[in-house]
């Protein structure tokens, strides 16, 4: 098999070419990072079976399975297909494996599952989210953090999305014993600041993180029932521009958040550079500017009152002397 065909076989199949010209790997999507162990047996009977019996856990929470001739791709497709229908992959036809290789998995922190600061159930916003967006080869990176603590460091993302709680306050059960205010000034912003021995919050303030919540030993700070996001955009990785993903959104919904995903990948088809290997958004949004992202990314969105919007955004980075 030649290496022209090789690589349409790796670019739509989510097989790699590797050092060794003669083997290839394949990377098994998990959204949002929960996984039975019904499928960790599968992925290790492909890599018994078809590989050299290695399986890299990779940095977005999928396996990569080692080793695999090129001339095996076929049978590992039918093998892993049981294997997308218990992850609820989303994918096109049977037996034809992963039908996308340039958005990356979906990755997630715990979330709410198990970790009490967790704002939301990460695993479930996932596999939302993998539903729309695939399968798809434009090169996205998407990942969800249950707090504002970013165990998932959304913020080396493309889209980073971040649980929000909105505390709600009951005064009756209150007894001004001033935790609330202690825990926000020594592990968060402040926003809550004793007055009359009544702790009042500056909403302004407020980043959602449910310290409050998790401290009042009288649990006179609860959190809101409604589900609140923020969203974090055009951070990245690599060589010319390295930078964190800035704050767009505060108390954002999960469908608006869902609907703007869906728009940028629409947008992105519209503007990006077909001459390159592959294009990541931040570099579209720095080259049409950031007003014509925000009019294709909003398009039909309806943001909550509550929701909080910067009308503009400036990123930093390293920047390399003649590079724009």
């Amino acid at each position: 098999m030649s290496m022209d065909i090789n690589r349409k076989v790796v670019t739509k199949n989510a097989f790699r070419v590797t050092k060794d010209r003669h083997k290839t790997a394949l990377r098994v999507r998990v959204p949002g990072g929960s996984i039975t162990t019904d499928v960790m047996e599968m992925v290790n009977d492909i890599a018994n079976t078809y590989g050299d019996g290695r399986i890299h856990i990779t940095t977005r929470q999928g396996f990569e399975i080692l080793g695999i001739d090129w001339k095996d791709i076929e049978k590992v497709n039918k093998m892993v297909q049981p294997i997308m229908e218990k992850l609820e992959i989303n994918y096109k036809g049977e037996n034809e494996g992963y039908q996308s290789a340039g958005t990356r998995n979906v990755a997630a922190c715990i979330g709410n599952k198990v970790c009490p600061k967790g704002q939301y159930n990460t695993t479930e916003l996932a596999k939302k989210i993998e539903k729309v967006i695939f399968p798809n080869d434009l090169h996205f990176k998407v990942a969800l953090t249950g707090c504002a603590n970013d165990c998932q460091k959304v913020r080396m993302h493309d889209f980073g999305i971040i649980g929000m709680a909105k505390p709600v306050f009951d005064a009756q059960r209150c007894v001004s014993c001033g935790m609330c205010e202690r825990k926000c000034t020594k592990l968060s912003t402040g926003a809550i600041k004793m007055v009359n021995y009544k702790p009042v919050r500056d909403h302004d303030r407020c980043i959602g993180c449910g310290e409050c919540v998790l401290n009042c030993p009288m649990n006179a700070w609860t959190r809101d029932s409604k589900k609140y996001y923020k969203l974090t955009i055009m951070g990245r990785t690599g060589k010319k521009n390295p930078r964190l993903a800035e704050d767009w959104l505060l108390w954002a919904d999960e469908e608006s958040i869902i609907k703007i995903l869906k728009n940028t990948y629409e947008y992105v088809e519209e503007y990006i550079d077909r001459s390159l290997p592959k294009e990541h958004i931040g570099y579209i949004v720095d080259r049409t500017g950031f007003e014509e992202f925000k009019k294709w990314a909003l398009r039909d969105v309806n943001l909550e009152e509550i929701a909080v919007m910067k009308d503009n955004v400036n990123w930093g980075g390293v920047k390399y002397p003649g590079i724009l």
